[in-house]
């Protein structure tokens, strides 16, 4: 395992780094994206979309980029996109006040929107963010939530985000459960669509496509379990089923990264990826898992980080290695956010191991 610290407290004038999200692209090139969070830890406040890109695999990273700011406001949960047929990079990101923060849009006192990006040069530059809050967010919900993590590509072109969402209570300054969705464009990422709700009591999410085009995805839970939740779409997204908990993959409400591979490792055979801080009670013992039957069973999986760590995500590398890209520290979670490749060979040799 080859690590480096990509982001770290008072680096470029920000306090903390949060929320870290990853593509891998063409031509070597691999974009690391997160939260700069200027002034403190705080999910609200001045709050910018930043970046790092390395034009090499993974092995270098070039210097902090501003990619989206609101000044003092937040914008944050970067999510990224590729689309193959276009060569377009898309983000798309949420936006609030800075003094609207989580606790106040569940009241429905504060707005939260979602706002879209790309770039045609692999993120040397980028357009002007636009609202597309009217397209994929309904009237009576509160609280949104990109990812936070990358979206996919699925094989018919679809572009598919993972999403969460509450709806405001009728007659009442109060949202019900956090709910996971998936939004869509068919278009080339010109105009979103939301797809179907999966289930109450879930919300940040990540998603991947089965090789029998079903789409998997996985879910921070709230059902007092202290392990992440998993469904799947027969119609890229529209509708799921399947609502369950996985006891498998244990934690203690956190975020966790889905990666779907059409062939990973020595046999060459499809996989998905799964990597979360697993354990029941506190955020630790980041571990990257490996399935090969869609999400069912999952092997051990190897220890990234075993101290403080939280969120994370996951990218395929050029010579077969995968990257991740991830919140920890010694003393707690947030100290930096630190890129690790690791080969497909330390991610197999548990393989089978429950």
């Amino acid at each position: 395992m080859r690590q480096q610290t990509l982001f770290h407290q008072g680096m470029a004038g920000y306090a903390f780094f949060r929320i870290p999200a990853l593509i891998a692209l063409p031509g070597r090139r691999v974009i690391a994206f997160c939260e700069g969070r200027r002034d403190s830890m705080a999910d609200y406040g001045a709050i910018h979309v930043v970046m790092r890109a390395s034009g090499d695999g993974g092995a270098t990273f070039g210097p902090l980029q501003v990619v989206a700011d609101a000044k003092e406001h937040t914008m944050g949960n970067p999510c990224p996109v590729f689309d193959k047929n276009t060569s377009r990079l898309h983000l798309l990101f949420n936006g609030n006040r800075k003094d609207g923060g989580e606790g106040l849009i569940l009241q429905g006192r504060a707005p939260r929107s979602v706002l879209h990006m790309f770039s045609d040069d692999l993120g040397q530059t980028w357009s002007n963010p636009r609202d597309i809050t009217a397209q994929v967010k309904k009237d009576n919900w509160t609280w949104y939530a990109c990812g936070p993590c990358h979206g996919a590509q699925l094989n018919g072109g679809r572009l598919i985000i993972p999403c969460n969402h509450a709806v405001l209570k009728t007659g009442e300054a109060a949202s019900g459960p956090y709910i996971s969705h998936a939004i869509y464009s068919d278009d080339g990422g010109q105009t979103w669509q939301i797809g179907g709700d999966v289930g109450e009591y879930t919300n940040e999410c990540a998603l991947g496509e089965l090789p029998d085009g079903r789409v998997y995805i996985n879910m921070r839970s709230y059902h007092g379990k202290s392990c992440r939740a998993a469904a799947l779409s027969k119609d890229q997204g529209q509708t799921w089923q399947g609502l369950h908990l996985d006891e498998a993959l244990i934690e203690p409400v956190c975020q966790g990264s889905v990666l779907s591979l059409p062939s990973f490792g020595r046999l060459g055979e499809p996989a998905l990826l799964f990597s979360n801080p697993a354990h029941r009670e506190q955020r630790q013992n980041l571990r990257l898992r490996l399935s090969r039957d869609g999400g069912q069973t999952w092997s051990k999986g190897v220890l990234i980080h075993p101290g403080p760590a939280a969120y994370s995500d996951l990218a395929p590398l050029p010579d077969g290695s995968i990257g991740c890209l991830y919140e920890g520290g010694t003393q707690h979670a947030y100290e930096g956010i630190h890129w690790q490749v690791l080969s497909a060979g330390e991610i197999e040799r548990d393989e089978g191991g429950g």
